[in-house]
Protein backbone atom coordinates (compact mmCIF):
# COMPACT_ATOMS: atom_id res chain seq x y z
CA UNK A 1 0.00 0.00 0.00
CA UNK A 2 1.22 3.57 -0.61
CA UNK A 3 2.10 5.61 2.23
CA UNK A 4 -0.32 9.07 2.14
CA UNK A 5 -0.03 11.60 4.12
CA UNK A 6 -2.89 14.14 5.30
CA UNK A 7 -2.73 17.65 6.06
CA UNK A 8 -1.87 16.70 9.60
CA UNK A 9 1.23 14.57 8.43
CA UNK A 10 -0.65 11.60 9.50
CA UNK A 11 0.35 8.30 7.28
CA UNK A 12 -2.14 5.37 6.85
CA UNK A 13 -0.77 2.59 8.53
CA UNK A 14 -1.14 -1.07 8.65
CA UNK A 15 -1.14 -3.63 11.47
CA UNK A 16 -3.28 -6.43 11.58
CA UNK A 17 -4.89 -6.19 8.80
CA UNK A 18 -6.34 -3.15 9.15
CA UNK A 19 -5.16 0.32 7.81
CA UNK A 20 -5.48 3.28 10.02
CA UNK A 21 -5.35 6.62 9.78
CA UNK A 22 -1.82 7.20 11.44
CA UNK A 23 1.27 5.26 12.89
CA UNK A 24 0.10 6.33 16.36
CA UNK A 25 -3.76 4.95 16.01
CA UNK A 26 -2.38 1.93 14.74
CA UNK A 27 0.37 1.58 17.71
CA UNK A 28 -2.35 2.10 20.02
CA UNK A 29 -4.48 -0.77 18.18
CA UNK A 30 -1.14 -3.24 18.85
CA UNK A 31 -1.45 -1.99 22.71
CA UNK A 32 -5.17 -3.05 22.61
CA UNK A 33 -4.10 -6.73 21.72
CA UNK A 34 -1.49 -6.90 24.55
CA UNK A 35 -4.26 -6.09 27.01
CA UNK A 36 -6.15 -8.71 25.94
CA UNK A 37 -3.42 -11.26 27.62
CA UNK A 38 -3.57 -8.98 30.70
CA UNK A 39 -4.49 -11.06 33.92
CA UNK A 40 -6.65 -7.91 36.12
CA UNK A 41 -9.97 -7.94 34.93
CA UNK A 42 -9.77 -3.84 35.11
CA UNK A 43 -6.81 -3.89 32.79
CA UNK A 44 -7.84 -7.00 30.06
CA UNK A 45 -9.46 -6.26 26.62
CA UNK A 46 -12.59 -8.86 25.50
CA UNK A 47 -13.28 -7.11 23.04
CA UNK A 48 -12.31 -3.68 20.32
CA UNK A 49 -14.96 -1.97 17.95
CA UNK A 50 -13.08 -0.04 15.20
CA UNK A 51 -14.19 3.31 13.49
CA UNK A 52 -17.86 3.00 15.10
CA UNK A 53 -19.95 5.91 14.38
CA UNK A 54 -21.89 7.92 16.98
CA UNK A 55 -24.84 9.73 15.98
CA UNK A 56 -25.46 13.70 17.51
CA UNK A 57 -29.07 13.99 16.81
CA UNK A 58 -30.58 16.94 19.00
CA UNK A 59 -34.53 16.51 18.85
CA UNK A 60 -35.18 14.91 15.21
CA UNK A 61 -32.35 16.47 13.82
CA UNK A 62 -29.44 14.70 12.68
CA UNK A 63 -26.78 16.59 13.08
CA UNK A 64 -23.45 15.18 12.25
CA UNK A 65 -21.45 11.84 13.52
CA UNK A 66 -18.68 11.33 15.74
CA UNK A 67 -16.70 8.23 14.46
CA UNK A 68 -14.63 6.60 17.25
CA UNK A 69 -11.31 5.30 16.79
CA UNK A 70 -12.39 2.27 19.30
CA UNK A 71 -14.80 1.00 21.32
CA UNK A 72 -13.05 -0.82 24.24
CA UNK A 73 -15.12 -3.20 26.22
CA UNK A 74 -12.97 -4.52 29.49
CA UNK A 75 -13.65 -7.84 31.44
CA UNK A 76 -14.57 -6.20 34.31
CA UNK A 77 -17.74 -4.66 32.33
CA UNK A 78 -16.43 -1.08 31.49
CA UNK A 79 -16.95 -0.03 28.11
CA UNK A 80 -14.46 3.02 26.94
CA UNK A 81 -14.79 5.33 24.11
CA UNK A 82 -10.75 6.03 22.90
CA UNK A 83 -9.49 8.32 20.49
CA UNK A 84 -6.18 8.54 19.04
CA UNK A 85 -5.17 12.22 18.84
CA UNK A 86 -2.26 14.21 17.60
CA UNK A 87 -3.74 17.26 17.04
CA UNK A 88 -7.42 18.52 18.48
CA UNK A 89 -9.09 20.66 15.92
CA UNK A 90 -12.21 22.91 16.67
CA UNK A 91 -14.53 20.12 14.72
CA UNK A 92 -13.71 17.42 17.41
CA UNK A 93 -13.61 19.46 20.41
CA UNK A 94 -17.20 20.54 19.44
CA UNK A 95 -18.22 17.01 18.86
CA UNK A 96 -16.42 15.41 21.91
CA UNK A 97 -18.77 17.92 24.03
CA UNK A 98 -21.44 16.66 22.10
CA UNK A 99 -21.11 12.97 22.50
CA UNK A 100 -20.97 13.81 26.24
CA UNK A 101 -24.13 16.18 26.47
CA UNK A 102 -26.50 14.10 24.09
CA UNK A 103 -25.18 10.57 25.33
CA UNK A 104 -22.88 10.83 28.65
CA UNK A 105 -20.04 9.41 27.53
CA UNK A 106 -16.55 10.86 27.85
CA UNK A 107 -14.14 10.30 25.21
CA UNK A 108 -10.48 9.03 26.67
CA UNK A 109 -7.68 10.69 24.63
CA UNK A 110 -4.35 9.03 23.84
Amino acid sequence: MRNRHNKYGNVLTEYAGRTFHSKKEAEHAAYLDLLKHAKKDKDRVVRVVYQAPIALNIGNVHVANYIADFIVYFADGRKEVQDVKGFRTDIYKIKKKLVFALHGIEIVEY
